[in-house]
């Protein structure tokens, strides 16, 4: 497992280099609040289309790694460039072709990862963890480098990390099988498959509180006064928070199955989100970032699990994908638009007030809707 973990503890640490800090690169850039909105949708929106047509690229060839290898590369050609941009049109195409590398590196190793793991695919949380701890270790001392050097740190911790993680890549256990059925066929019962798309929807209203929290916190935080070097320490915050519900993620899917953590994340949402409206010292964002393991990666292990286990023969790569597209792309794109108009209209505050509301309206949506699912189902949501 030594590669895989090592691969996660990288990958995830090069995200944490870039993807916080890149929002003030853009304010410093003095970018309006619609027009970070717009690159902030670009990477969600890419990688809705992107992911699935790499999974499916993967599932038909069975060449998961040699794809893999190919995303990796290209994504640190154009990170390289992004240091070397200040122009919004010219951030534009650098961002739509980021995206459409990135977002299918992923969801490649995690269906790899499960594949693997066969009968084990419980164990997933523990090796998932160490991208937790990556993140973690990264982002704060990248937010130092930040406060002391500049931004462009941001894409050197991204390059150096990811550069590694390329070399890494090379030997994770992916094996090379394509599908067993013809790709069409499954992926038909996949999309038909009416518990399957209640998850989804559910997934996307997460998905659309992440990329609002995420892609606005960090101006919230300047706003209130806190440095950056605080920012950092508030990410590393939010991974310890992770680390337990990654680490015990097979115990809790015992315990309480997909559903289950989903409606704790959903909650857990609606009260990061209020939380973050009355803090009045800097040292209180670190407090409510403990919520960020039950509000991200409750859900995040219930869909790795559902998709792996829902997933026709041959389709892991695929519906790994679909998931990431859902969660992460469409999700994300709805949040960081909506929270550009409130930014701009409203002020910060009021994207944390819309994502409670998000979220409390996707637990109503999810109970109802999965109870009826439920009542025609044999095998439980």
């Amino acid at each position: 497992m030594l590669p895989t973990k090592t691969f996660y503890f990288l990958y995830y640490g090069a995200m944490a280099s870039l993807g916080p800090f890149l929002v003030l690169y853009y304010q410093e850039l003095d970018f309006s609040g619609r027009q970070i909105g717009i690159l902030a949708a670009i990477s969600p929106l890419l990688a809705l289309i992107s992911a699935p047509l790499w999974g499916a690229a993967a599932d038909i060839s069975g060449q998961t790694k040699k794809l893999l290898l190919v995303a990796i590369s290209a994504a640190l050609v154009i990170v390289f460039f992004f240091s070397r941009t200040t122009l919004f049109l010219a951030f534009v195409p650098l961002v739509t072709i980021y995206a459409f590398f990135n977002g299918p590196i992923m969801p490649l190793v995690d269906s790899s990862t499960m594949e693997w793991l066969g009968e084990r695919r419980r164990l997933y949380g523990r090796i998932r963890l160490w991208g937790a701890v990556g993140w973690g270790v990264a982002a704060p001392i990248v937010g130092a480098l930040i406060e002391s050097s500049g931004t462009q740190w941001a894409f050197y911790g991204f390059i150096i990390l990811m550069s590694v993680g390329l070399l890494v890549a090379y030997y994770l256990p992916i094996q090379s099988t394509a599908a067993a059925q013809p790709f069409w066929v499954g992926l038909n019962a996949l999309v038909k498959n009416q518990q399957w798309l209640v998850f989804l929807g559910v997934a996307l209203i997460s998905g659309m509180c992440m990329g609002m929290l995420s892609n606005f916190l960090f101006i919230y935080m300047e706003e209130q006064g806190v440095s950056k070097t605080i920012m950092g320490i508030s990410l590393t915050a939010a991974t310890i928070s992770e680390l337990p519900i990654l680490y015990y993620s097979d115990r809790l899917l015992a315990r309480w199955n997909a559903r289950g953590l989903i409606i704790i994340s959903l909650v857990a949402y609606v009260v990061r989100a209020l939380a973050y409206t009355v803090i009045t010292m800097p040292w209180m964002f670190l407090v409510v970032q403990f919520l960020h393991g039950l509000t991200f990666s409750a859900m995040w292990v219930a869909g790795v699990a559902y998709a792996n286990e829902i997933a026709p023969a041959g389709l892991n790569a695929t519906a790994q994908s679909l998931f990431s597209a859902v969660f992460l792309g469409l999700g994300g794109i709805i949040g960081a638009l909506i929270g550009g108009v409130l930014y701009d209209d409203l002020g910060t505050e009021a994207i944390f007030y819309f994502a409670a509301a998000a979220a409390a309206i996707g637990f109503v949506f999810f109970v109802l809707a999965g109870r009826k699912v439920r009542e025609t189902a044999q095998q439980p949501l």
